[in-house]
C-alpha cells in the first residue's frame, strides 16, 4: 500500500481566497488519467475523453484511505486494521456485515460475497471502518447504515434500496460523527432520506455517487433549533441526482461545496438553502424539469436569533439548461463570503460540458470493478 495517512496528490490548484476564481481547475496531464465513458444501452453514446478524480485508488485495496477531496479528504477508514471477510448475507451472526461493523478495532471490510443484505434493523457503523464493495455487488435493503458519534469511515462501492420505516434514511450521519467519505454508492426509494448529515456531524465527503426514485434525497442540518450545526463542513462531487424531487441538498447552517454534479428532472427544486447555510455551487450541471427554478432560498429562525433568514448560494461556471432558471437572491451575486479554498487547496473539477453529463449518467453509483490487492503498509 503506497498511500499513507495525510498524504494526498494534488489535482489542481484552487485560487487564493479572495479573489474569485476565474478559470477552470484542470488537473495536469501527469496527475490524472483521462477516463471515458461505457457506451449507452443503444450503443450509441462516445463520451469524449474527461478527466476525473480517484483514478488512482483502485490501484491497491487500502489507497482510498486519505484520499478523498474535499472536507472527507483527512477519513481513513480501517487503513490500520486487519481485512474482515464477509462471508454471509446474513443479517447478524458470525461472518455478517453487522458483525464487522460493531466491533471496535479498525477494520477494512471486503466480502466474499454478491447478493442482497435485508437489514432488520439499522446498521450501525463504529469507527475506523471501511465498508469495501470493490468485486461484489451488495445490495442492503429494509433499513439503512447509520453513522453514530463514529470518526473516519469510508463506505464504497454499495447499493442501498428500499429502506421501510419511519425516519428510516439509507445513511444517517448524526450526531457527532467527522471524517467520513461515502463514494460510488447507489442509493434509491428509502422512507425518508438518502442521506441525512445532522447533529454536528462534519468533515464529510460524498463522491460520485448515483440517487434515484425518491423524494427527499438529501438533508445537511436537520433543525434550525440546533445552532450547533453552524460547525458542519460538506463536500458533494461528481453525482448524479436522476429525477429526485428535492433536497440536492437541503442545507441548514453548513458550509457546503457542490462541483461536478449533474442534477436533472427535479420535482419541487435542486438546492435549497435554510436558515445561515453557506453553499458553493461550482461548474456543476442543472437542468431542470416541469419545475425550472433550481436554487430556493427557506427563511426560518435560528434558536439563538430573533429574525428569520435563509442562507446563501454562489454559482461560479454552472451550467442551466432545458429553460432552467437559476433563482439566484440578488446578494448572492458578490464576492462569496465562503470559498472552499479557504479549507481546503486542490480539488478536481471539469467544465460543465455534454461530456461530463453523460460521463456521470454510466459512471456514478455502484460499478462493476474488480477488489485490488491488499499489499501491507510501509513500515
Amino acid at each position: 500500500m503506497g498511500n499513507s495517512v495525510g498524504h494526498r496528490k494534488h489535482r489542481n490548484s484552487a485560487p487564493q481566497y479572495p479573489t474569485p476564481p476565474s478559470h477552470i481547475y484542470a488537473p495536469p496531464p501527469h496527475l490524472s488519467t483521462p477516463i471515458s465513458a461505457p457506451p449507452s444501452h443503444d450503443g450509441q453514446f462516445r463520451a469524449g475523453m474527461i478527466s476525473l478524480p480517484y483514478s488512482h485508488v483502485d490501484s491497491t485495496l487500502r489507497a482510498l484511505a486519505a484520499q478523498a477531496e474535499g472536507f472527507g479528504r483527512c477519513a481513513i477508514g480501517g487503513l490500520h486494521g486487519p481485512l474482515y471477510h464477509v462471508t454471509t448475507s446474513a443479517d447478524d451472526g458470525p461472518g455478517s456485515l453487522r458483525d464487522g461493523c460493531r466491533r471496535k478495532e479498525p477494520l477494512w471490510i471486503v466480502f466474499e460475497v454478491s447478493g442482497t443484505i435485508h437489514l432488520s434493523s439499522y446498521l450501525s457503523v463504529s469507527s475506523y471502518k471501511t465498508i469495501d464493495g470493490r468485486g461484489q455487488r451488495i445490495k442492503l435493503t429494509g433499513k439503512g447504515l447509520r453513522l453514530k458519534e463514529c470518526e473516519h469511515v469510508i463506505i464504497c462501492n454499495l447499493e442501498l434500496e428500499g429502506g421501510r420505516g419511519p425516519d428510516v434514511d439509507g445513511i444517517q450521519i448524526k450526531p457527532n460523527s467527522k471524517h467520513i467519505w461515502i463514494d460510488r454508492c447507489s442509493l434509491r426509494d428509502f422512507d425518508d432520506g438518502l442521506i441525512d448529515i445532522t447533529r454536528e456531524s462534519t468533515d464529510i465527503t460524498i463522491s460520485r455517487c448515483h440517487f434515484s426514485q425518491h423524494d427527499k434525497t438529501m438533508l445537511i442540518g436537520a433543525d434550525p433549533s440546533h445552532t450547533g450545526d453552524r460547525c458542519m463542513r460538506v463536500t458533494i462531487h461528481h453525482c448524479f441526482f436522476d429525477g429526485t424531487r428535492q433536497r440536492h441538498p437541503r442545507v441548514r447552517y453548513a458550509k457546503v461545496h457542490l462541483y461536478n454534479n449533474y442534477t436533472r428532472n427535479w420535482g419541487i427544486y435542486a438546492v435549497c438553502a435554510s436558515v445561515e447555510s453557506q453553499i458553493f455551487s461550482q461548474h456543476n450541471i442543472y437542468e431542470a424539469g416541469q419545475k425550472k427554478v433550481a436554487f430556493k432560498y427557506l427563511s426560518e429562525k435560528a434558536g439563538d436569533k430573533e429574525a428569520e433568514a435563509s442562507g446563501h448560494i454562489w454559482s461560479e461556471g454552472d451550467m442551466f439548461i432545458t429553460g432552467t432558471q437559476a433563482g439566484l437572491m440578488r446578494e448572492s451575486l458578490g464576492v462569496p463570503t465562503f470559498h472552499p479554498s479557504q479549507h481546503y487547496t486542490t480539488w478536481t473539477v471539469a467544465p460543465p460540458s455534454q461530456d461530463l453529463k453523460q460521463l456521470l449518467q454510466h459512471c456514478t453509483g455502484w460499478q462493476c470493478v474488480a477488489r485490488p490487492p491488499d499489499q501491507p503498509l510501509p513500515a
